[in-house]
């Protein structure tokens, strides 16, 4: 087996409009154009992979707000002089909520929209975070694209616009309390959601990056942002105090990572859900998958993941509130305990116990070795529907991924961070970086990032026939949604082996991703997702 993908083939079996790139000296891949031109900039003007990772996530909450923003969380993998690093930049609940509170106030689950499920946000400081202990420039210089677009305007991509319509419909059907006017002030055009091709601007956007950019966020967590941001949270009935924000850090941590056939693919540790995907390859590696579509591939994936998902939902949660290990719940044993329940139909698996064995992705590469796998959102989309107004802060709700049952791992508590769907993903052989990958989209994430390690290791796909490649996705009990470009064998012989399958023509529901490796030679291969305005920059 080579030491890395071969991405020399110029095979594409799947419909794209797309041909993979490649690049020596940098390569930056996004959902949107214009911020992969922001990172592209970077590069070019003398920063890092890291500065351009920066340049290309602030630009992403200006040019595609339907999906991130400066109020939401952030996950980064970063390598850098031959070592790979974690980066948890998701926030807590505010520290005077809880489960009983809600409970008592006749909740069922934390709210989706509104104060209730906010929490801190850790944008922002994921920025400063990596511009401190990686890069070569201060924000002022990563971020002046950003700050451009929002301040001068752009003109919106096509698929934005879908989802930012489709945000101002049920927005304008949901929102009836006025804290949710913010949103439509600085969401709006003409009191309309902008089409593809209008051009959109929000002065107070790019005055509140401008703010970040100057102090590292200092004023975000501990000066003016903070202030009106906590002020306007308790306007519209939430807990959040000054100290929640001015007492929050980022966390540098060690990425967690399994063996797949000699590449080791890595992820963040809880309280993301990145464990599910390595649960499912764990699964999947113990078989020999010849082909990418035939049923029994389709099939064992499914299965994998189903089983992966029963652990995950139970178990994970912040590392002092879960009742079982990382290490245990990725060890071989378990493993192969939970593969004995893979059989030849579907399955409605439950939690194991092992103690007895709307988002963004992007992802940059520079030509000194750095690389750099990064995720932010602010979930659902718009994510809470307030915006502290005249800023451009569109506040999160992963509050939402609490569960408000007594005794859960993941309850909602004060002070603790969520569940968290948003996982950046790298892959590495023989300690070398083959490269960064994502696939953004809520709980489709794991389900990508299995699909894209086997189409490279297992396909020999290269980066851009990876994302080409038709995707399902699990969506609970026996229930899956396949893509149109699926073939129609596939759907029938899953049907017959008692999955409840469906069509799906929405392809933002099958996730938006990246992919960035490099080969021994040095030389850069790009993939961008054809599902939505993907671009890869390369110099």
């Amino acid at each position: 087996m080579p030491a890395f993908p071969d991405f020399s083939s110029n095979h594409h079996p799947y419909m794209s409009r797309r041909s993979a790139v490649y690049a020596r000296r940098g390569m930056v891949a996004t959902s949107q154009p214009l911020a992969a031109q922001a990172g592209l900039q970077v590069l070019q003007a003398g920063g890092n992979a890291i500065d351009a990772a920066i340049a290309a996530a602030a630009a992403l909450t200006v040019v595609e707000p339907t999906a991130n923003g400066i109020g939401g969380d952030a996950f980064a993998l970063v390598w850098h002089q031959g070592k790979l690093h974690g980066l948890n930049a998701s926030g807590p609940a505010p520290q005077a909520m809880s489960a009983q509170q809600l409970r008592a106030a006749g909740h069922k689950e934390v709210p989706k929209y509104g104060a209730l499920p906010v929490t801190v946000p850790g944008t922002p400081s994921a920025w400063a975070a990596m511009a401190q202990r990686f890069g070569r420039l201060p924000l002022s210089q990563s971020m002046a694209g950003a700050i451009a677009l929002a301040q001068d305007g752009f003109p919106v991509s096509p698929v934005v616009a879908h989802a930012w319509q489709a945000a101002w419909n049920n927005f304008k059907r949901e929102f009836k309390d006025p804290h949710f006017q913010s949103w439509f002030d600085t969401f709006g055009l003409d009191g309309r959601a902008p089409n593809a091709g209008d051009l959109w601007r929000s002065p107070g956007h790019a005055a509140t990056l401008q703010a970040i950019a100057a102090d590292n966020a200092e004023s975000f967590y501990r000066g003016a942002l903070a202030e009106r941001t906590v002020a306007f949270i308790g306007a519209a009935g939430g807990h959040m105090a000054l100290s929640d924000l001015a007492d929050y850090q980022p966390q540098w941590v060690d990425p967690i990572g399994v063996n797949y056939r000699g590449y080791d693919v890595w992820e963040i540790p809880p309280n993301g859900h990145g464990m599910v995907a390595l649960m499912a390859l764990n699964l999947l590696k113990k078989y020999d998958f010849g082909e990418r579509d035939t049923l029994q591939t389709y099939h064992r994936q499914i299965e994998a993941i189903k089983l992966a998902y029963a652990d995950g939902l139970a178990h994970i949660a912040e590392p002092a509130h879960m009742k079982f290990s990382v290490e245990q719940l990725l060890s071989e044993s378990y493993a192969d305990e939970r593969r004995k329940l893979i059989g030849e139909r579907a399955t409605l698996p439950v939690a194991g116990d092992p103690s007895r064995g709307g988002t963004v992705y992007l992802c940059t590469a520079d030509a000194e070795g750095n690389m750099v796998s990064f995720i932010q959102s602010n979930y659902m989309g718009f994510g809470s529907g307030l915006v502290v107004p005249g800023t451009g802060i569109s506040l999160h709700n992963r509050g939402n991924n609490f569960t408000l049952e007594e005794g859960h791992a993941n309850e909602l508590a004060g002070g603790k961070r969520p569940y968290h769907t948003i996982i950046p993903g790298f892959m590495t052989r023989d300690n070398q970086a083959v490269g960064p990958f994502g696939v953004m989209g809520g709980f489709m994430q794991p389900q990508g990032h299995v699909q894209m390690v086997m189409n490279t290791v297992d396909f020999g796909l290269n980066p851009q026939a990876s994302l080409d490649a038709p995707r399902w996705e699990w969506e609970k009990g026996n229930k899956v949604s396949i893509e149109h470009s699926t073939a129609e064998h596939l759907f029938r012989g899953l049907a017959g082996l008692g999955h409840e399958v469906s069509w799906s023509g929405n392809q933002l529901g099958f996730g938006r991703g990246q992919i960035i490796w490099r080969n021994d030679a040095g030389v850069l291969c790009g993939g961008t997702e054809p599902r939505t305005d993907g671009c890869v920059a390369a110099w």
